[in-house]
């Protein structure tokens, strides 16, 4: 999962034979047939926290892995089932190994935060985040972007507050 970038839940073809390296977490989902957005709700709480937890992860790992880290695996021993140890003592660690994020030359996860792209109006999107607090604080405190998408384009853009920007706004200097 290293150089994990996105989370796109869009209908499927709309990613079919596009070579995204490896980098996206792909959910296929079609607005459209979600007549009360619960599935919208249960992709916005669930697979994208997981998502943001597995980016965030490698980030922490990849920038702080003195803090965020667990050090190197091969003097790892496991501590209590809550993360490990650097050889038979020192503190719990419970971040990603440093072979996880760096093939010995270079990282090999660019540290970035998780972008969210969902072919959803902004409007239904709102509602559901409005009713999680926790999942809001993730967008507005920059740990996740999180874009709506219109016939496969990005449209907007989720600011704090659960306030939407209009794409060319969002580009524009």
């Amino acid at each position: 999962m290293a150089g994990c970038a996105a989370f796109i839940a869009a209908p499927r073809a709309l990613t079919r034979g596009v070579d995204l390296g490896g980098r996206v977490f792909l959910h296929d989902y079609a607005w459209r047939a979600d007549r009360d957005f619960a599935t919208l709700e249960l992709i916005l709480t669930a697979p994208v926290v997981v998502a943001s937890w597995i980016a965030l992860q490698y980030y922490g790992s990849a920038v702080a892995p003195a803090a965020f880290g667990s050090g190197n695996k091969l003097l790892h021993n496991v501590t209590g089932g809550l993360g490990v140890v650097e050889g038979n003592g020192g503190p719990l660690r419970a971040g990603l190994p440093w072979q996880a994020v760096h093939d010995g030359d270079r990282l090999v996860h660019e540290p970035l935060r998780l972008t969210v792209l969902i072919e959803a109006p902004p409007e239904a999107m709102t509602p559901i985040l409005a009713r999680h607090a926790d999942m809001r604080a993730l967008l507005d405190n920059g740990w996740l972007h999180l874009l709506a998408l219109e016939g496969g384009r990005p449209a907007a853009r989720l600011r704090r507050g659960l306030t939407w920007e209009p794409l060319a706004a969002a580009l524009s200097p």
